[in-house]
């Protein structure tokens, strides 16, 4: 087997037909099927299978590329430690954040870290926890930023930072809650009857506000927004309630465009965790942990 048909065949499994992978590595389709056909003789067995237009993994194909993902990851890895210590000026800051702390928190930090390290690359990946958990796993970042690690993945804390998340809504669609001057438990028939903003499943806010409408023991309309920019602009126009980070809408309630709510159990407390591997950390992420040390609010954990 070759890299070659190792990346050819993830490709395949990413986008689920030859056509597509074949735009993705911009070779001929005959090409992709060739080097499949040469993959999977080589080890014996089927990995993949037709589905109606397209090529779906077998269960032998979804193990396979589990590992395939991983053995890629560490030769990149490799490559990014070779050059490190060729030059250790250089080299490239890899790392994932949950969305919320992509957009709030890392653009400064990254920002700081620029700033005393100009030559060094960074490659800064976002998405929903279940993502960069897999890119973490998959060695194709070094450092994840994100909720709490969950439990039996297999990392070290390398800091932590804190992190809120509180309920917030529009001041023009809780003005009859607060003229009535409600608080706690009496807040509750009002917050059954407004629609909540939710993130898609697998986001970390997503699960605790799941769980606090269970605490609260109220079943209110939801409504999924795709990303905190528009959770925050349709809270602000007075769409639904919603619970976020307050990182992310720190402005908003400082120019009063929206207002936390006293809501029962809130704030919730949900520490940023900035995690890697066990083990040493590449150079670049080692010094990454230590300029957030230093200016980044973040502590090292307990």
């Amino acid at each position: 087997m070759t890299l070659n048909q190792l990346r050819t065949f993830l490709a395949v499994a990413e986008s689920g037909s030859v056509r597509a992978a074949a735009q993705q590595l911009v070779v001929t389709q005959a090409a992709v099927s060739a080097s499949l056909a040469a993959l999977q003789k080589s080890l014996g067995m089927a990995l993949l299978r037709p589905d109606g237009r397209g090529l779906r993994l077998t269960d032998a194909g979804e193990a396979y590329a589990g590992y395939t993902r991983r053995v890629l990851g560490l030769l990149d890895e490799a490559g990014l430690a070779a050059a490190a210590a060729a030059d250790p000026q250089r080299g490239e800051l890899r790392i994932a954040a949950v969305t919320t702390a992509a957009e709030q928190i890392v653009p400064a930090l990254l920002g700081g870290f620029r700033e005393r390290h100009p030559q060094m690359g960074v490659r800064l990946e976002a998405g929903n926890r279940e993502r960069v958990r897999a890119l973490l796993d998959r060695h194709q970042v070094d450092l994840v930023l994100g909720g709490r690690p969950e439990p039996g993945w297999d990392v070290a804390v390398q800091a932590v930072r804190a992190h809120e998340l509180v309920v917030v809504a529009a001041p023009g669609l809780a003005a009859p809650l607060l003229d009535a001057g409600a608080r706690g438990a009496s807040l509750l028939p009002w917050l059954a009857g407004q629609a909540w903003l939710l993130r898609e499943p697998g986001s970390g806010t997503r699960a605790s506000t799941d769980a606090l409408l269970v605490e609260l023991d109220i079943a209110p309309l939801t409504l999924m927004v795709g990303s905190n920019g528009a959770i925050r602009e349709s809270a602000s126009v007075g769409l639904g309630v919603t619970l976020v980070s307050r990182d992310a809408v720190a402005t908003e309630i400082a120019s009063g465009r929206l207002i936390e709510l006293p809501v029962p159990g809130t704030p919730l407390h949900r520490d940023w965790y900035l995690v890697a591997h066990p083990g040493p950390l590449p150079p670049a992420a080692a010094r990454l942990v230590s300029h957030v040390l230093r200016d980044g609010d973040f502590h090292l954990p307990p």
